[in-house]
């Protein structure tokens, strides 16, 4: 298998990062350990999978709801790493100006955490969804990580759905410790 020398590669209307291999046969890096995913992430141009979250309220908020806008899902392990807490920081300065678009910060944290962790934090332009008792979204968007020390929670990547609910952009991050490509995302955005 032949590594990959950058953090993600770009690959036909998105990303996948690490090792690419055939479906359902996806890994990724910790550290530079190889973690194995449990899948793929949707195709562009595929309808993106529906699934539901839990908000800060316990309510549930289904990726449906969001029909009629753009929604950039920020997917990472947890709140409580300092890589996945940048990237919220980060996702929530770009959100002020993209104009139809949601920000779902998605993570299996618990909702108050993540409640917690934006209201220390002052994030008011990203919506924070916890799928701790949704597993349905690892498997459907391939994000589960089934191997290595953060074994159980989700790989690091993004995923833009259209207005349409269509998947326009996808970026898997090739090792979890490192930041998504904001601006390969805003670009997506156009």
């Amino acid at each position: 298998m032949k590594k990959m020398c950058m953090a993600a590669v770009m690959v036909a209307g998105g990303t996948l990062g690490g090792y690419a291999q055939q479906a359902g046969d996806v890994s990724v890096k910790l550290r530079g350990q190889e973690v194995k995913l449990s899948g793929m992430l949707p195709a562009v141009g595929a309808e993106a999978p529906d699934f539901t979250g839990v908000d800060g309220s316990l309510s549930d908020v289904s990726l449906n709801g969001f029909r009629g806008k753009r929604v950039v899902l920020n997917i990472f392990p947890s709140l409580d790493t300092p890589t996945c807490a940048l990237s919220v920081r980060q996702f929530n300065q770009m959100a002020a100006s993209l104009p139809n678009t949601v920000i779902l910060a998605v993570s299996m944290d618990l909702p108050f955490a993540q409640k917690r962790f934006c209201s220390v934090e002052g994030i008011e332009n990203v919506v924070p969804l916890s799928v701790f008792r949704n597993p349905e979204f690892a498997e459907r968007y391939g994000v589960l990580q089934v191997s290595g020390p953060l074994h159980g929670l989700l790989a690091r990547a993004v995923v833009v759905v259209g207005a349409d609910g269509k998947v326009e952009y996808t970026q898997l991050v090739g090792e979890i410790s490192e930041e998504p490509d904001y601006k390969a995302v805003m670009e997506a955005l156009k």
